[in-house]
């Protein structure tokens, strides 16, 4: 009987302290939410929160699961998306910007590297000299030059085209070029209007017939009114002369018939007057320069003469060959001969 109740105040005693620590432990929980744990012994909470956080490191916002999101932000799920979806705490510190006389210099080489691809691929800028032109372009008139229409095309007569000097004819025209270093380096590059090339309209091109008759000039035997753009003189030409112009040469004269030492003043020249066609800068289509003096030019109607290419079975190209090449494809696909694909 001792033995027996001995053994029943033992176990009073073990549930006394039990109940004594448990309520313990209730109301240090009931202070404090996160408790803490004794050494060596992890918290289940706290394992399962830096597991998260490691399973979803580098991984973007948009790709992590909802429970996990926020796993170890300590910000309730949330997450402040940064530099390509890292948060902002962890992002770097922005590149530094170049000095001020770096990114000149850069602007400035660019613009000079445009400058002179556009110089020599498309539009080219000019000055008037003389008066051999007038008064389709006056004295000191800034004119552009554009290069595509030459790049598959042919030169066509009526065309007002800029060449270059075949055979010292500048001596005449009292040509002129930029004088002073830095307007003669800024024509090199096309940001100054350049000299040291002639300006005449197109009259004759390869296989022509071009005479002068009655004070007009004819091509192929058919008389060209020239009224519309031959304003200063009395009349489009003066004497008697004849010439064939050879393949891949052009016959030019000036509008001011009177004061412009064309193909015609040079007749008796080695070259005969002639100006290659590889000579050829580019076609006149507009003047820039005064303001007042602004217009576009257009090849007059009286070299849209069917007869000046029948008179000597001229047949003149009709679409350029860079045209050709891209309207190829589709005319491919609509030829009727064409055999369809069985399915």
């Amino acid at each position: 009987m001792t033995s027996a109740s001995g053994g029943d105040s033992g176990a009073r005693e073990y549930d006394d302290a039990g109940t004594e620590a448990g309520a313990v432990a209730a109301s240090s929980m009931s202070a404090d939410p996160h408790p803490a744990t004794a050494p060596g012994l992890v918290d289940d909470s706290t394992q399962q929160r830096d597991q998260a956080t490691a399973d979803t490191v580098g991984i973007p916002p948009e790709e992590q699961p909802a429970d996990a999101a926020g796993a170890g932000t300590g910000d309730g799920g949330r997450r402040w998306p940064g530099f390509w979806g890292r948060s902002r705490l962890g992002r770097g510190k922005p590149a530094r910007r170049a000095p001020l006389w770096k990114e000149t210099l850069i602007l400035v080489g660019t613009a000079l590297i445009l400058a002179l691809i556009i110089k020599t691929f498309f539009v080219q800028a000019f000055f008037i000299p003389s008066g051999s032109m007038e008064n389709t372009l006056q004295i000191n008139d800034r004119i552009l030059v554009e290069k595509v229409s030459y790049w598959f095309g042919n030169v066509h007569r009526g065309d007002i085209v800029v060449f270059d000097d075949p055979d010292n004819w500048l001596g005449e025209e009292d040509g002129t070029t930029p004088s002073n270093p830095v307007t003669k380096a800024l024509a090199d590059i096309g940001l100054y209007p350049s000299g040291g090339h002639l300006v005449k309209r197109v009259v004759g091109v390869g296989g022509d017939d071009v005479a002068c008759k009655d004070g007009k000039v004819t091509v192929n035997g058919v008389v060209l009114h020239e009224h519309s753009y031959v304003t200063l003189a009395s009349q489009a030409c003066v004497g008697i002369w004849n010439v064939v112009v050879p393949p891949n040469d052009l016959w030019v004269l000036g509008d001011n018939r009177d004061r412009s030492a064309d193909s015609r003043a040079h007749m008796g020249d080695p070259g005969g007057g002639f100006v290659p066609v590889d000579d050829v800068v580019g076609k006149v289509f507009v003047i820039v320069w005064p303001p007042s003096r602004w217009q576009f030019f257009s090849r007059p109607h009286t070299f849209d003469n069917p007869a000046l290419n029948k008179a000597v079975g001229v047949v003149q190209d009709t679409m350029p060959m860079g045209a050709a090449l891209l309207f190829a494809p589709a005319l491919y696909r609509r030829c009727p001969t064409r055999k369809r694909r069985r399915g």
